[in-house]
């Protein structure tokens, strides 16, 4: 995550880790559906207006990193040395996200987004939309030569790989069984 350079920005960044570190507080223990905006307001000692202006909804506060993840996908790709194959590049990013999404006390997390539709369908949706985001990014690379058709679906295919791996009993071995297929179905393209 970039950290932010002003005071103003240093202080919509706290402003905004509060809320979100109080939100998951309470839904952990209290239950997802029986926490709501004005309890999360309330107790992060914020406006409810102030909360929306961090988060567009409820199911956003429990997925507090997704803009972040979102650019690191990205990032793995337009940030990558000249000569750095793609493949490689996007495995070590998943791994990292995955790391991070695996570790100690990530687990009650994903029972409560496992056991709520709504966060479930939220995170779909930001799948979609982080896959769409990355095939954007591989399209625009102008060293690949892939269609448009083959950098949406690798661009799926990482994103399936980082929600199938954190769920694998051994998350990092499956990254890496899962980008050796990436990689050989890249490479037929």
């Amino acid at each position: 995550m970039t950290v932010p350079t002003g005071r103003r920005e240093r202080k919509k960044a706290a402003t905004r880790q509060k809320i979100a570190e109080t939100a998951l507080r309470l839904f952990l223990e209290r239950g997802y559906d029986a926490v709501g905006i004005r309890d999360v307001a309330a107790e992060a000692d914020v406006a409810v207006t102030t909360l929306f202006s961090h988060f567009a909804s409820k199911e956003a506060l429990v997925f507090e990193q997704d803009d972040d993840f979102e650019q690191r996908l990205t990032r793995a790709v337009t940030d990558r040395a000249p000569h750095e194959p793609l493949v490689p590049a996007l495995r070590r990013e998943v791994r990292a996200m995955v790391e991070h999404c695996t570790a100690d006390g990530a687990a009650p997390i994903y029972r409560m987004i496992d056991g709520s539709r709504a966060l479930r369908e939220y995170e779909e949706s930001m799948r979609l939309r982080h896959a769409e985001s990355l095939a954007t990014a591989l399209l625009a690379d102008p060293g690949l030569r892939q269609s448009a058709t083959a950098c949406r679906t690798i661009a799926r295919f990482v994103i399936a790989a980082y929600a199938l791996a954190r769920d694998a009993d051994d998350p990092q071995a499956a990254v890496d069984e899962i980008f050796q297929m990436i990689e050989a179905a890249w490479n037929v393209t």
